[in-house]
């Protein structure tokens, strides 16, 4: 049984208390399907949150099988299932990998065979085994729902929370899935609670919850509810809901409450009698005593740390190769830009055949000669730091490319399978891994490239690390503003913007004023990158480029040391993100 307690949520506004839900007591037995409904702003999502224990109650109490949640702690992963009104599944993948993947993070199976057999036995349930090889893309808006509910069902969870699920839906997908939902509540005991705006199809719930203000206005039979408001029609009861105030249908309620939850318990006995109603086989042994906790059926565990990487790091691969679009950006990105590094490299290598220290006889040709070098000087160390500070900056917005919408892009799913048991760090993980090959792949053909056109005097290993570090350092700085960001929106203006000061704050095309210099250059990944590969260079190459930059070049160890702080502090961002509860309200 899930019973809640006078339980109250409350949020400050204009500096004052105000509840959301509101010394809200209820009394719901296993094996129930109830709808809790009411008007727009009454609190329906943010009670069915605070159930769920994503809004934490500001009062009371709520309990489950005798259990006291508010002091035990919340329930387990795999014992509750909460359905949002948004969609929990990537459109690259079909419906029967959806599932799989929901199964492998949410459930530590014994084998293959127990994958397949939980997998098929929700397609069949939810009526999706024919299309099980569909993309999600294609779905309708009722099989998308349809397959929320199969992901939540792999775990066997004994409530399930529904939000708005019918929302959209034409009326004959919004008749289906209130049949399967009330399919699912009469197995296994299964208590299942379904927020809905719609006052049809009332009659397929076992009881009727509305809700005014936060309250609770009335919690009985469908029968009923047109009865106890005194009206003609289920659309007459907000309406009638208007004409007093809330506290006032609050104290009615709690006079007849009783009355109403005996109709209720008679209703579901008969239902029982009848074998319409499945209940486990410790039912009798919870009612008869409510201290005493409920053991589950089967032993459902959550799978580990690294089983979860590894499920989505490969989901995260396989979402990669088959969105077209990316794929074809990244190609683009990798040929485009080390070609645009190629313009400058023939102005280079040909003033290089003419960089020489020669003397003439005379005085004048020595003159001649001399302002000659310098000449070639400027050019050279022109082409040269231009060369290295455009492999820096368009690494940089490949970075940012890749990872500033990595995780914000994907927020609301990212909650719902933490709320689902998904560690953060094995999702952090994953990410860190994906993007880590794209960083190698991305640094090391923009260095070998490059090469191939302009022969890099100096140290090329050296060269190329530090274009590593900076694409990293870009990349994580970047994963850590996505996870920080509510929308894929902002963390991409926001990461744009960063890239976009790299090349002025950097020095390395115009110095900065002494007093700016010290504050910005922390901060500049470009400016560090930069400078370690100009320390690369060789002798010749390093004179020629200090002849035209009034900038300092710092050493390579502590080039490489703030780098490697600016990747820590990207990567400490992403946690701190993808850790923080950041579901819509």
């Amino acid at each position: 049984m899930l019973e809640l307690k006078d339980v109250c949520f409350t949020i400050q506004k204009d500096g004052e208390p105000l509840n959301l839900v509101d010394h809200a007591s209820l009394k719901i037995p296993r094996g129930h399907f109830m709808a809790i409904v009411g008007p727009s702003g009454c609190g329906k999502t943010t009670l069915l949150k605070t159930i769920a224990g994503l809004n934490p109650e500001s009062d009371g109490s709520l309990w489950w099988n005798g259990r006291n949640l508010s002091e035990d702690g919340d329930l387990e992963p795999w014992e509750i299932g909460y359905v949002p009104q948004f969609s929990i599944a990537y459109d690259q993948l079909t419906v029967d990998e959806s599932i799989e993947a929901a199964t492998r993070l949410r459930v530590k199976t014994k084998n293959a065979e127990d994958l397949d057999a939980r997998i098929d036995r929700v397609l069949e349930e939810t009526g999706l085994a024919p299309i099980a090889d569909r993309p999600v893309s294609v779905l309708s808006g009722g099989q998308k729902r349809r397959l929320g509910l199969a992901m939540e069902l792999v775990s066997h969870p004994k409530l399930l929370l529904c939000d708005e699920v019918t929302s959209g839906l034409d009326p004959r997908s919004e008749r289906e899935i209130v049949n399967l939902l009330h399919d699912i509540s009469r197995k296994e005991g299964r208590i299942v609670l379904s927020v809905t705006h719609s006052l049809a199809h009332l009659e397929l719930y076992d009881s009727i919850l509305v809700l005014h203000e936060g309250r609770v206005a009335y919690h009985g039979t469908p029968e009923q509810l047109t009865h106890y408001f005194s009206v003609d029609h289920t659309e007459l009861v907000y309406p009638q809901l208007a004409k007093q105030a809330s506290e006032k249908w609050r104290s009615s309620w709690l006079k007849h409450s009783e009355t109403y939850y005996a109709k209720l318990e008679r209703n579901r006995q008969k239902l029982y009698d009848q074998g319409l109603l499945e209940l486990p086989a410790d039912e009798l042994e919870i009612e008869e005593d409510e201290e005493e906790q409920a053991t589950p059926e089967d032993e459902t565990r959550s799978p580990g740390l690294l089983s979860q990487f590894k499920t989505l790091l490969g989901r995260r691969m396989r979402i990669f190769f088959r969105d077209r679009g990316q794929v074809f950006l990244q190609l683009a990105i990798l040929i485009c830009f080390p070609l645009l590094v190629v313009l400058f490299s023939p102005r280079a290598n040909e003033n290089m055949r003419k960089f020489t220290d020669g003397s003439g006889s005379t005085l004048q040709q020595k003159l001649e000669e001399q302002a000659g070098v310098q000449e070639d000087r400027l050019k050279v160390g022109s082409a040269v730091s231009g060369i290295i500070m455009f492999q820096v900056v368009l690494l940089s917005l490949m970075g940012s490319n890749n990872a500033a919408r990595e995780i914000a892009g994907e927020r609301q799913i990212l909650e719902k399978e933490k709320f689902g048991g998904v560690s953060p760090l094995a999702y952090l993980s994953s990410k860190v891994v994906f993007l880590s090959g794209l960083i190698l792949i991305q640094s090391l053909w923009m260095a070998g490239f490059v090469e191939l056109f302009w022969s890099f005097e100096g140290d090329f290993a050296q060269h190329a690390i530090f274009l590593i570090l900076v694409n990293a350092a870009m990349t994580a700085i970047c994963l850590g503003i996505s996870s920080l960001m509510r929308t894929a929106e902002k963390a991409s203006l926001l990461s744009v913007y960063l890239v976009g000061f790299q090349l002025p704050l950097s020095g390395a095309v115009l110095a900065l004023p002494e007093k700016i210099e010290p504050l910005t250059r922390p901060f500049i990944s470009a400016y560090w990158a930069w400078s370690g590969s100009v320390d690369s260079l060789s002798g010749q190459y390093r004179s020629a480029l200090a002849s035209i930059s009034e900038t300092q070049i710092s050493s390579v160890n502590l080039c490489f040391f703030v780098l490697l702080i600016h990747i820590t502090l990207g990567l400490i961002a992403s946690w701190v993100g993808t850790s923080r509860p950041q579901w819509e309200h």
